[in-house]
């Protein structure tokens, strides 16, 4: 397939290029399939530990089932042998355990049904929905047809253009809560929705979702992107200052979520162009700035390599431990930029990140990546105990050979990576 808007602006001398750099990209990503298929249990999938093992207590995770049920789809069209069955392992899982036949919308994990059901889990069993339709897996346009009826049913507030953020598991008792990283991922899932159901509502929820977050809320605090508020947007500026190291809602802000609103912005511009040949011009000059904060105020912010977790309110350093995701994150988004414009910049963030990734997360012993790391590269577990998932880091192996639309999955379709 032809991306539009990439292959002319690259330079000469980009590693997006060479042979060489595509072909690490694919091993690694096979690296990381093998390691993961570890996390396969009766149920779905369950978080793996620091040696690459599930642990004797694990349970099948909602979230984690989703993401696998994706990212193996990822592979599955890539040509890897073995994947299919994990997605439809996931499938059924998601459409057995981990589904709430009583009151639709699925579990975080069977042994807690009461948990509040969040819009953060959701939108990733949308997206893998979305994922396995795509492949014509038995049961995928199933679990599709059930996450989109729940995510306009329940989460989508077409008065404000973003998600609601949890209820009760009988879908009373909405919480008072509008958040930056459910309606994060919520994008993502609304792009791959559009692009696999040809419905164009998702992606004007996905346009309305981005003007909310990154034009309207980033813009105004140098693109640095608030997390927090109440159902009626007022800003929590002291939300979780007890609990710092959350790993859904820390405290203050979170510069890997800037580069993750920087690249789904972008990608947002693109789906938009390929549709009508028009975009918000504000798209490019936000997408540009939201990664120059997250690298002003996250990469080295004490003094040494790497993307740290949080900042405070002043900018300055707050959780200093290097997660995994943030540096996949902000690989993406610096290669996602340098298609789309071709700036040499970007160029060179993407060779840092990734050198830095090379260096300091992948666990080269046990497998996988490291999910954390502290500021001189030793393992740490102040926000994740656990051994990272594939989602984010498979994502970064796959993103920097595809265009920028559609989403992953049927770009994968239609091309070949190597």
């Amino acid at each position: 397939m032809t991306d539009l808007l990439s292959p002319m602006l690259l330079p000469e001398t980009s590693w997006v290029r060479r042979s060489a750099h595509r072909l690490w990209l694919a091993a690694e990503g096979r690296r990381l399939l093998r390691f993961a298929q570890a996390s396969r249990m009766e149920g779905g999938f369950g978080a793996l530990g620091r040696d690459g093992s599930l642990p004797r207590d694990a349970q099948p995770d909602g979230i984690l089932t989703a993401r696998m049920v994706h990212a193996f789809s990822m592979a599955t069209l890539q040509g890897i042998p073995g994947c299919l069955p994990l997605v439809q392992h996931g499938v059924a899982a998601l459409l057995g355990p981990l589904h709430d036949k009583d009151h639709g919308g699925w579990f975080e994990t069977p042994s807690a049904p009461n948990n509040r059901k969040q819009a953060y889990l959701h939108a990733f069993v949308a997206l893998a929905g979305s994922s396995a339709t795509l492949l014509g897996v038995e049961g995928g346009e199933k679990l599709l047809s059930l996450a989109t009826e729940i995510l306009e049913t329940h989460y989508w507030s077409e008065e404000e253009g973003v998600m609601r953020e949890s209820f009760a598991r009988d879908w009373s008792d909405e919480e008072d809560y509008r958040g930056a990283n459910a309606n994060m991922h919520s994008t993502e899932a609304c792009l791959a929705l559009a692009d696999i159901t040809g419905n164009d509502e998702w992606l004007k929820r996905a346009h309305r979702i981005v003007h909310r977050f990154v034009h309207e809320i980033a813009g105004p605090h140098d693109y640095c992107m608030p997390e927090h508020f109440n159902r009626d947007w007022v800003l929590l500026r002291d939300y979780n200052k007890d609990k710092p190291t959350d790993s859904l809602r820390p405290y203050g802000m979170t510069p890997g979520h800037f580069a993750e609103w920087a690249h789904l912005t972008v990608k947002v511009e693109a789906a938009l162009l390929r549709r009508d040949g028009v975009a918000p011009g504000w798209m490019l000059h936000d997408s540009r700035a939201l990664l120059d904060s997250a690298l002003r105020y996250g990469w080295a912010a004490d003094g040494k390599p790497g993307m740290i977790y949080t900042i405070d309110w002043d900018h300055k350093p707050h959780v200093t431990v290097r997660a995994h995701w943030v540096q996949a994150e902000a690989v993406t988004a610096a290669v996602n930029l340098l298609k789309r414009t071709g700036s040499p910049a970007y160029e060179t963030w993407y060779r840092k990140l990734w050198d830095y990734i090379a260096e300091a997360l992948i666990d080269h012993e046990h497998g996988g990546w490291r999910n954390e790391v502290d500021a001189d590269g030793h393992i740490s577990g102040e926000v994740y105990a656990d051994k990272a998932d594939l989602y984010h880091a498979f994502q970064a192996t796959v993103a920097p050979i595809l265009p920028l639309s559609p989403c992953l999955t049927l770009a994968l379709r239609e091309s070949d990576i190597v």
